[in-house]
């Protein structure tokens, strides 16, 4: 349960702090452009919102609510709810002008609240522990399974669907959040839980025996709610998202979120997370004390440490590379290591050649653009990235954009553009795979050091 307390149940005094838990009177659409203030209820989760490891606000939700409300010049107020149920409870008692919470716009919850943009498709997902009996791969070969869903969800209502159908299904449901019933299922206190499958794919990664048995849905838009009535602001929060800005802001949550995760791999997730537990401790503290020396996040170390060796400090690769970091005897030597196999010196030159990465980057470019490009300079070179930035302007693309570079890497192993190159040819996919897996990597070991 660690992930859970970590990365989606933050501090509780650190969101209260962030968020107010206090419940306010029923509000009115006017005190929106009277007070300036836009009063949201979301509940926590790696979806919607959490306090990441600098205890700042992020999160799919939050981000996008961010953004619309500094287009209309407004400050947010966050209320945390604990589940789905108390979200649409604050809905139903109107002390909150918005609901921003992983809500699947349906026709029973159109007809008791005013329903405002999608930002989202999600389908609704059967997820069961994939070791025992066989899983349920067809509606009819549900019954007989134990299945728990979150209270108030639309899982109740598609679940309620489905036993109209087919004869045997049931369930019962909980106050507990999807997320925790998925980790209950990864621990096997019961068979099987119902997910958006945004949801399953970013917790599937820390509970690999977690397996889908099926789709329940076909792909369903998720988006946000208002209390009945209020058509003005859905409008405006409409129109919104249907802007370029709007538009631009879904794109840096999807591509910030969950564009890099790509597709599941039991057996590489089920092997890291056995390595966190086995190997990582032995290192934890050699990547805090190089996150010091540096400023490159541990975490961060962490994960590039795992892509390169998985946490071997006697790792050899055919080229010559060697140790947990897997350095050159060239840049060893630059860095004054002077035994790679020794994770201690190896740990620290490496978080000191990522940091040059970073360093000689210009400034102008953003986090956490600038982070992927230094770790792409960690696996292909400076040159090469020079390289690609220059392809980048010639074909009116942004150097500094992570999403635009990573589909101009590539073009290094195409012979109609590296030739004019200044360092030639190179493997550019390579380092658009390594930072995806570094980030997924990243993401799963996150909750080790916090």
């Amino acid at each position: 349960m660690r992930f859970l307390s970590a990365l989606m149940l933050p501090v509780a005094a650190a969101l209260l702090a962030a968020c107010g838990d206090s419940p306010h009177e029923p509000v009115s659409m006017e005190s929106v452009e009277e007070d300036g203030v836009l009063r949201v209820a979301t509940r926590n989760g790696a979806t919607t919102y959490y306090l990441n490891r600098h205890e700042q606000p992020s999160g799919p939700e939050y981000d996008l609510v961010h953004e619309f409300a500094e287009a209309q010049g407004w400050d947010v107020e966050w209320t945390m709810h604990e589940s789905t149920a108390a979200v649409i409870e604050a809905l139903e008692k109107g002390t909150a002008h918005l609901a921003a919470s992983g809500l699947t716009h349906r026709p029973s919850r159109n007809e008791r609240f005013t329903q405002g943009p999608a930002h989202s498709e999600v389908t609704e997902q059967l997820v069961c522990h994939r070791e025992g009996r066989p899983l349920p791969r067809l509606p009819e070969d549900i019954a007989g399974f134990e299945i728990r869903v979150t209270a108030s969800s639309s899982y109740v209502e598609t679940l309620n669907e489905l036993a109209a159908e087919h004869e045997g299904i049931t369930f019962s449901t909980s106050d507990r959040t999807t997320e925790v019933l998925l980790s209950q299922v990864a621990e096997q206190q019961f068979d099987c839980t119902v997910a958006d499958s945004n949801i399953v794919q970013l917790t599937r990664r820390h509970w690999p025996h977690l397996e889908v048995a099926m789709n329940l849905t076909q792909g369903q838009n998720l988006g946000w709610y208002l209390p009945a009535g209020a058509d003005e602001l859905a409008g405006s929060a409409r129109e919104w998202m249907n802007s370029r800005a709007g538009d631009e802001a879904i794109t840096a949550m999807e591509n910030k979120y969950y564009s890099y995760i790509g597709e599941f791999d039991f057996v590489d997730l089920r092997a890291l997370n056995r390595r966190i537990e086995k190997r990582l401790p032995q290192y934890r503290e050699y990547f805090i004390q190089a996150e010091e020396k540096t400023g490159m996040p541990a975490e961060l170390l962490a994960a590039l440490a795992y892509q390169e060796s998985h946490w071997d400090p006697d790792a050899v690769s055919p080229t010559g590379v060697r140790g947990i970091m897997m350095l050159t005897r060239r840049t060893a030597g630059s860095l004054g290591v002077e035994n790679r196999l020794d994770p201690v010196q190896a740990i620290d030159g490496g978080a000191r050649y990522l940091a040059d990465r970073h360093a000689r980057l210009p400034e102008t470019i953003p986090e956490p653009d600038r982070t992927f490009l230094a770790l792409a300079s960690y696996n292909i070179g400076r040159g090469h990235l020079l390289d690609a930035r220059q392809l980048a302007r010639d074909l009116d693309r942004n150097p500094d954009s992570w999403e635009q570079m990573r589909q101009v890497l590539p073009l290094k192993a195409d012979k109609r553009y590296y030739p004019s190159t200044r360092y030639g040819y190179a493997r550019g996919y390579e380092p658009v795979h390594y930072v995806q897996r570094i980030r997924n990597y990243r993401d799963v070991i996150s909750k080790e050091f916090k």
